[in-house]
């Protein structure tokens, strides 16, 4: 069974799709870290995040660790969003994400383009998201956990900013699949929000 989680930025789809995988017995492959260890791969080259030669060919992740915390930075993420708009870039990376979703017995992806393009035949689609202010606040939290101290406006800015720049992109646009569930996070718990999204999976499992 493939399952596909897409979402924007702090929407809470890496938790929902690591539960899922759990529930399930699954691998998961959060792609976002792909972007953000081809980001961290240009930062520490020298690059230039302007041009898309050069963020296409820091996708080897040539010296990558993907226990690295400076996957998990602001900035790393800041570059990872401006990259995955080169379609040199996510071509790069898809074919990754193609062999992750294809292993024998399935996978858990998550991600902006999971049930679009990289396997839109996927067995179950779901679209998790919830306002902007509940994001920046989660993601803002987030970060005072890792002692990262940055003003609350910083962070909704950001994640605006995320949110235009992954839907208005010309390369795989953040949009909801035609057949995804849409699952708002909003005002809902960490495990009332995995248990509508294992509910979900159900349903589509069964139809």
């Amino acid at each position: 069974m493939i399952v596909a989680v897409d979402g924007p930025a702090a929407s809470g789809k890496g938790t929902i799709a690591r539960a899922i995988a759990r529930h399930y017995g699954l691998p998961h492959l959060d792609t976002g870290l792909l972007y953000r260890a081809a980001a961290l791969a240009l930062l520490r080259a020298g690059g230039d995040p302007a041009d898309a030669a050069q963020a296409a060919k820091a996708c080897a992740l040539s010296g990558i660790d993907f226990d690295d915390p400076e996957l998990k930075s602001e900035a790393t993420g800041g570059i990872a969003s401006r990259i995955s708009a080169y379609p040199g870039v996510r071509a790069a990376l898809i074919a990754r994400q193609r062999d992750f979703a294809a292993q024998p017995g399935g996978a858990v992806l998550d991600g902006r383009d999971i049930g679009t393009v990289i396997a839109p035949q996927a067995d179950a689609k779901l679209f998790v998201t919830a306002s902007a202010e509940v994001r920046a606040r989660r993601r803002f939290d987030e970060l005072a956990r890792l002692g990262i101290p940055i003003p609350f406006p910083d962070v909704l800015a950001d994640i605006e900013t995320r949110d235009a720049r992954d839907r208005n992109r010309a390369a795989a646009p953040l949009v909801m699949a035609e057949d995804a569930h849409r699952l708002d996070t909003s005002m809902l718990g960490i495990e009332e929000a995995i248990a509508q999204a294992i509910a979900a999976v159900e349903r589509r499992a069964r139809a």
